[in-house]
């Protein structure tokens, strides 16, 4: 089967298993479960370096552990522009330090003939942290899960395409879960943003007016809104796989999302341009 290489284990996460399972070891040292109810079905992550935020994102895709095991993680993600072509890989397998994860070609092809998709391959394929960074986690929480990877724009169709993905996985008997990946305000110099001026104040101005008003859209589960609010105030880099999971995630019967961790990268790194993360599940 033919492999695709990482891109960023050694540089944004370790590139040994031995290094990555002692950091999600650490991770997991936080317990965040407490008071979910029902068994979840999906989670919204951050995918910055792990030092920033790979604690949110590991234990929030922990909590899936606590449903039956998925045959397929449905994972959405990439940096795009409301009339961007979605992307998808179909076939294949990715590379992760604890071995490679392999794709589900079923769900990735009928996926292909049902939607204009842009194909990715082994060979070729966009360099995105966005959906890699999560990939590790994946493969240590479920040894033998497939995924299906793909990026999907902040526009109606990232709806339609995660509509179709759990109706499909329906009529193949697929039991599936759902990774969204984003990140939240980026401000500051390094992103010309700087409305808040710098320091602590703007730090506290934009986790309490942006970040809180996209995540509080993301809690609502209204898919739209979420796109609308990310492209009109910046304050979620991937609203398009952020919109796709919860519109997947209430197909599959979620009913609430519960904010599991929020964080900046100010929190480890202070300095006048920062990042918002947030970990959701959807149950």
């Amino acid at each position: 089967m033919d492999v695709r290489p990482t891109v960023f284990a050694g540089s944004w996460y370790p590139a040994s298993a031995g290094e990555c399972e002692r950091q999600i070891k650490r991770f997991l040292e936080k317990d965040i479960g407490r008071g979910l109810e029902k068994d979840p079905v999906g989670v919204i992550v951050p995918h910055a370096g792990w030092v920033y935020s790979g604690g949110i994102a590991c234990r929030a895709i922990s909590l899936l552990t606590r449903s039956a095991v998925p045959d397929t993680v449905i994972v959405f993600g990439m940096h795009m522009h409301p009339g961007a072509t979605p992307r998808i890989m179909a076939s294949g397998a990715i590379e992760t330090p604890f071995g490679a994860l392999e794709v589900d070609d079923v769900l990735g092809r009928e996926l292909i003939d049902r939607f204009l998709f842009r194909e990715e391959t082994v060979r070729n394929f966009s360099q995105d942290n966005t959906i890699e960074l999560q990939l590790p986690f994946i493969k240590y929480f479920f040894k033998d899960t497939k995924i299906v990877p793909m990026g999907v724009p902040p526009s109606p169709v990232a709806l339609e395409i995660a509509e179709a993905v759990v109706e499909i996985a329906a009529e193949r008997k697929r039991r599936i879960a759902v990774v969204g990946s984003t990140d939240l305000t980026h401000y500051g110099a390094n992103f010309r943003l700087t409305h808040y001026g710098t320091g602590d104040n703007a730090h506290n101005q934009v986790r309490e007016n942006e970040d809180r008003r996209i995540i509080d859209r993301m809690l609502a589960m209204d898919p739209m809104p979420v796109i609308e609010e990310a492209l009109g105030s910046q304050n979620a880099c991937c609203s398009g796989a952020v919109a796709a999971a919860i519109a997947a995630g209430k197909a599959l019967g979620a009913s609430t999302a519960k904010l599991t961790e929020y964080a900046t990268s100010y929190d480890v790194s202070p300095g006048d341009s920062f990042v918002g993360y947030a970990g959701i599940v959807m149950a």
